[in-house]
């Protein structure tokens, strides 16, 4: 069985033996850029490789696309190579923060051409709620190609500079309501959101236990906030690129595929003094 949205702590547990299974933790912290490896170090998912938001899903800033720019396609597939992904490989990423971090991972998979990747809904909070153990040992794998089928889901500031008066688009912007305000700004140098941007927080994607709403709740809340916009006119951005992610997995969950992603994000778009900035 192939999953390529949500696979449950159940599920997964009965497939930790599948030779085609990786898992990969991506917890983080943008206030400490050391605590997932020390995290991982101290206990993950048993046969869990790690991977770094800064290191291995985000490429090179340049003071103009973002803090977590895209990595580099080619780089990407030979880290997953060498943790022994192929085309018949089912992935799973967690972490321990309602999938802002390992949605990341899960996008990137689906934007190099793989879509047997899956997010373990709940986390790895969920899995030690469930009475399930952590390993502190670290799997070793036979390297193998990693092959790629980029697709254009992209979408770059020019493009959303020019939907100022196009309005072809439809951003949603996936910060918390207060930063989508221009509130309470700690990580940009500058408050506020793109001009006609909408606001969907990534976490009122989650029930109280931090698992995903049901696809149907998911499905009437972005029906109504694209209020008319088919889908494929979406574009998902947040601060960085990061976050966006989780709300592009809860559109796939709720059957509205078709969304892009603005990779660079608010932290590309502010970096230019002279773009326009709502409040």
């Amino acid at each position: 069985m192939n999953y390529s949205t949500l696979i449950s702590g159940e599920e997964l547990a009965g497939r930790l033996s599948d030779p085609d299974l990786r898992i990969f933790d991506c917890r983080h912290q943008l206030s400490d850029a050391a605590y997932g490896e020390k995290a991982y170090a101290e206990g993950h998912l048993p046969g869990a490789y790690f991977l770094h938001l800064d290191r291995d899903l985000s490429g090179p800033m340049n003071g103009r696309n973002g803090r977590h720019p895209l990595p580099d396609p080619q780089r990407l597939a030979r880290t997953l190579g060498s943790a022994g992904v192929s085309r018949a490989t089912q992935v799973v990423a967690y972490d321990d923060a309602g999938g802002m971090i390992a949605g990341r991972l899960w996008w990137l998979l689906r934007w190099l051409g793989h879509d047997r990747v899956a997010l373990l809904d709940g986390g790895i909070n969920r899995w030690l709620e469930q009475g399930r153990e952590l390993t502190t040992d670290r799997p070793a794998s036979e390297p193998c190609d990693f092959e790629i089928a980029l697709r254009e889901w992209v979408v770059d500031t020019d493009e959303v500079l020019l939907n100022l008066d196009r309005r072809e688009l439809c951003l949603i912007d996936a910060r918390a309501a207060d930063r989508f305000r221009g509130e309470n700004e700690t990580l940009d140098p500058v408050g506020g959101h793109i001009p006609g941007a909408r606001n969907r927080f990534f976490r009122d994607n989650l029930d109280g236990r931090g698992c995903f709403r049901p696809a149907a709740d998911l499905r009437q809340a972005f029906l109504e906030l694209l209020a008319g916009v088919e889908p494929d006119k979406a574009v998902m951005q947040c601060g960085s690129g990061v976050t966006a992610c989780q709300n592009l997995l809860a559109m796939e969950i709720a059957g509205l595929p078709g969304a892009r992603l603005y990779a660079g994000s608010w932290s590309a778009w502010c970096a230019d003094p002279s773009r326009p900035v709502e409040r």
